[in-house]
């Protein structure tokens, strides 16, 4: 079940978001880096879409949406416990993610994929529109993008 966040949920989404992380064999130095740009703050879920996956009872997962600018809309997090990785929690998360930003008739979604993500999101439709330059030099994060018209 798919149901809007709290702010009370805050701690536990930054540690699914961590432990995702993690799952992809990051270092734990590096993983402790991204520390501040994988927190979800009281204030991220009062003034962004934060929704989360629970499943007995338990959040599994999450997805956060920007709002809206010009007709897109960023999807700054998706996450999943590494647990249900490959049970299509991901992939309902996002479907619901973009049922959300359509009701908003929005036309393009955006995201700034982790590189181990990119082949989930293409199979999902999004195309790499470019690259960014993540913190770690030399390391590039696709541009990603789907047209939802």
């Amino acid at each position: 079940m798919i149901q809007k966040a709290n702010i009370k949920d805050a701690q536990l989404l930054t540690s699914i978001a961590l432990t995702s992380k993690a799952y992809w064999g990051y270092n734990e130095e590096l993983i402790n880096s991204w520390k501040d740009d994988l927190t979800v703050t009281s204030k991220m879920i009062k003034e962004m879409m934060v929704y989360k996956f629970i499943s007995s009872q338990k959040t599994i997962g999450f997805y956060i949406l920007n709002q809206p600018q010009n007709n897109t809309i960023e999807l700054e997090f998706l996450f999943i416990h590494p647990d249900v990785i490959g049970q299509k929690i991901g992939k309902q998360l996002l479907t619901h993610a973009i049922e959300k930003a359509k009701s908003l008739n929005i036309q393009t979604m955006t995201l700034l994929a982790d590189p181990n993500a990119q082949p989930f999101y293409e199979s999902q439709g999004f195309i790499s529109t470019g690259r960014k330059e993540s913190s770690i030099p030399n390391r590039f994060l696709p541009i990603m993008k789907l047209n939802l018209k």
